[in-house]
């Protein structure tokens, strides 16, 4: 893993049943690719390698649209390094999760 994403996909929707709904549609995309994620409340972190989550930021976009939204919003954080260790979710909120 040399790469970290926070991403919180905002499809644009007539009501929350259908916001839901496309947003549990793009998480079953994140668990499909077999990446380490984290579900939270405003965003789920996904780890991985620097290309397959590129890939995720885009194919979320394309499964909100596909889903039914008119349009999507979406905000990223990416922590990226080709040589240094990457925090992982893990290390960096364990001790918080006794």
């Amino acid at each position: 893993m040399n790469c970290q994403l926070a991403i919180q996909c905002l499809p644009k929707v007539a009501n929350h049943k259908d916001l839901v709904r496309i947003v549990d549609e793009v998480i079953s995309y994140i668990d499909s690719t077999g990446l380490s994620y984290l579900v939270g409340p405003f965003e789920t972190t996904v780890e991985g390698d620097l290309d397959d989550l590129m890939d995720v930021i885009k194919f979320s976009q394309i499964k909100a649209i596909k889903a039914g939204a008119s349009s999507v919003s979406t905000y990223i954080k990416l922590v990226y390094s080709e040589k240094d260790h990457i925090l992982t979710s893990d290390e960096k909120i364990s001790k918080y999760n006794k």
